[in-house]
């Protein structure tokens, strides 16, 4: 397999291809919904409301923890998660600049 050669871009390039790539899987999509929705933690009913199985609802929770969308903490023998509202506000932010962009007038083929 190749290398990605990410030096050659920007750090606002990586940081938009981390950040779609991570909300890129419908479940981490239904999971930040999920926590959107009831506006609090979550502590382990994500695989009644998810459907998938807790292995690999583990797994995109650990997805979106590495690029910080998520924060967990320890709450007995179990880990709760909840939406980290500075990330996701500078997500929304750069994700804003890109998407915000336009095409000129002029038609291209």
């Amino acid at each position: 397999m190749g290398l990605s050669k990410t030096e050659i871009f920007t750090d606002q390039e990586n940081e938009i291809a981390v950040l779609a790539r991570a909300i890129g899987h419908p479940a981490r999509v239904a999971i930040l919904q999920h926590l959107f929705k009831i506006d609090a933690c979550v502590c382990g009913d994500l695989v009644n409301e998810i459907g998938l199985a807790q292995a690999t609802i583990s797994q995109h929770l650990k997805e979106l923890k590495k690029v910080g969308l998520i924060k967990g903490s320890v709450e007995g023998t179990s880990v709760c998660y909840c939406i980290d509202s500075e990330k996701w506000a500078k997500m929304k932010a750069i994700m804003f600049d890109f998407l915000e962009q336009d095409i000129s007038s002029k038609t291209c083929c």
